[in-house]
């Protein structure tokens, strides 16, 4: 069974880990995401000091990583294409799952618990992007019940496709 929990400093060099490996599968299958030294570890610090990021162990062992923030997301305020709604959301950023444990639905169980999380503070959508390229993760958000809102642009221009959840 799958535990989550708030990511503590001590979590950053696996979580780094995890990171390098996406980062190298990415590049071998040609896809530009995480291939400019983002997300790093200030960014996790980042995370754990804003209190919006989390682990997610299976037998005391980090299985993958996520950040969840209830904060909205800038980029997220100019779509090409329109948002299912304007209820207040979670946004979920930077998900990795340790290599070994790919194919297991990990994803999908980061997303249970993050509905889960934003339920326990009577919030009732959550918001995701990701890579034109990333096809693992389009996959993960469309089984899960997620739909395509459209293109959003990040703070330097590049392109993700944006989805929405609302229960």
């Amino acid at each position: 069974m799958i535990q989550c929990r708030k990511t503590r400093c001590e979590d950053i060099e696996q979580i780094m880990i995890m990171i390098k490996s996406a980062q190298d599968y990415f590049k071998s299958h040609n896809i530009d995401q995480w291939q400019n030294g983002y997300p790093n570890k200030s960014v996790f610090i980042n995370d754990i000091e804003k209190d919006n990021s989390y682990i997610f162990t299976q037998e005391n062992k980090i299985i993958a990583t996520a950040m969840i923030s209830f904060d909205g997301e800038p980029t997220y305020h100019t779509i090409d294409g329109q948002w299912i709604s304007d209820e207040p959301y979670i946004v979920i950023h930077r998900i990795a799952v340790n290599a070994d444990m790919k194919g297991n639905n990990i994803a999908g169980q980061i997303l249970t618990h993050a509905q889960q999380i934003a339920a326990s503070k009577n919030i009732h959508s959550i918001r995701i992007d990701t890579h034109r390229e990333n096809q693992a993760m389009q996959r993960a958000v469309l089984k899960f019940g997620f739909t395509f809102c459209g293109i959003i642009r990040l703070s330097d221009g590049a392109e993700r496709l944006a989805y929405q959840f609302d229960f």
